[in-house]
């Protein structure tokens, strides 16, 4: 069965670049995000990597780990490593897992036989401190990924798990967000005392109540 969003993604034990982790552990209570790579040297993941390594201090301020996955060795990965932080200027700075079995990549499913049966996909995960599935995305071996985006996500998930809230299209942080239909607008207005606008029953926007 795939993981649904929801669900609680199952713990391994798995060497990385960094040594061996046990997944739960490592992830402690943290948000995390999961992200895999069909192997290492491979051009468009070399430029993502190098990316999340610089916007790692964005990451740890939203209290989330970053760790990637590729279907080759530890010893591998150190090569690589080495190629990512001369071609993109930087220092990765998390770990990479080495699931050259195949073990993490079959039990989050990462493998989609009718797109290529001997890689895994581009997929990215997002797990919330209680070790559920909050967010899936898989990207085809040609587009590279766009990490604002999750953490905009991030963002997102973060906020409305602690208001009654949504995040509107486009939505980034500081801007107004939508009301829960669920909560009456005599009722949000208490809630939400910077001010609540109703452009129609069901569509009220507020400030965001955490800013």
């Amino acid at each position: 069965m795939a993981l649904q969003l929801g669900d609680q993604v199952p713990n391994f034990t798995q060497q990385t670049s960094e040594g061996e982790i046990d997944f739960y552990s490592w992830a402690g209570d943290s948000w995390v995000v999961l992200f895999s790579h069909p192997a290492d040297y491979t051009p468009v993941c070399t430029t993502e990597l190098g990316s999340v390594a610089r916007l790692k201090p964005e990451f740890d301020k939203r209290n989330v780990k970053v760790i990637a996955l590729s279907v080759d060795s530890a010893d591998s990965h150190q090569g690589w490593i080495g190629d990512i932080n001369e071609t993109q200027s930087v220092t990765v700075n998390y770990p990479i897992i080495a699931d050259d079995d195949k073990k993490v990549s079959d039990l989050y499913g990462m493998i989609h036989p009718n797109a290529n049966a001997k890689v895994t996909v581009r997929s990215v995960f997002v797990i919330d401190p209680s070790k559920k599935l909050r967010l899936t995305i898989t990207y085809p071996p040609s587009t590279g990924r766009n990490f604002a985006e999750i953490l905009r996500v991030i963002d997102s998930l973060q906020l409305t798990d602690n208001y009654s809230v949504a995040t509107p299209v486009d939505w980034q942080d500081g801007e107004d967000v939508v009301v829960s239909p669920a909560i009456p607008t005599e009722e949000a207005k208490q809630r939400f005392p910077k001010g609540v606008t109703e452009i129609k029953p069901y569509l009220r926007m507020t400030p965001q109540p955490n800013k």
